[in-house]
């Protein structure tokens, strides 16, 4: 596995050893050994697997509060997605910044995102799967959100007019926000 930094301190886009032959592929998507090798110490507890029907649906931007901030491990199994992560983290000096990265089924790329960050993506196929690690369960009460066009983060989304869920379209914005990380 090899690491490439984003503009994130602790957020990694992660490049695994794919090993193909005419039968298809192996590869390993997760060694706890592996990763605190490469400084990620997060315990992972919980798997979440999505799929979107169709290209242009954009999920998040979504969070979870503290105490039960999640950091995240995130993959595409088919299809493709452009992947988006938001600071969140107050003390930062990336505060409010985004960073973005296509994520495909071939290039097997996986985006580890640590807790304070905001998480989202837009299909860019139909029948797109999309797999979620996560260091802390799910839970409803502290789940949060961030519009996906806010003008303030002014994310470079390729789509005009995404398919989303009514939570997700009536989000709040960052100026709105008041940072609990």
């Amino acid at each position: 596995m090899e690491i490439v930094k984003t503009i994130f301190n602790d957020c990694f886009l992660i490049k695994p050893r794919v090993f193909k032959d005419n039968r298809g592929f192996f590869l390993e998507t997760y060694s706890e050994k592996k990763f605190k090798e490469l400084g990620i110490t997060s315990q992972f507890c919980q798997d979440n697997h999505s799929l979107s029907a169709t290209a242009g649906v954009v999920r998040g931007l979504h969070f979870q509060h503290p105490p039960h901030a999640q950091a995240k491990l995130v993959r595409v199994t088919r299809g493709s997605v452009f992947d988006v992560v938001v600071d969140l983290r107050k003390k930062s000096p990336t505060f409010g910044q985004w960073d973005g990265v296509t994520l495909t089924a071939e290039n097997f790329l996986m985006l580890y995102i640590p807790r304070g960050f905001a998480h989202g993506f837009c299909t860019l196929s139909d029948s797109t799967e999309f797999m979620y690690k996560n260091d802390n369960p799910y839970t409803p009460e502290s789940e949060g959100s961030l519009l996906w066009n806010d003008p303030q983060l002014n994310i470079s989304w390729p789509v005009k007019e995404p398919v989303l869920s009514d939570k997700d379209a009536m989000s709040p914005l960052l100026k709105d926000f008041v940072s609990p990380f």
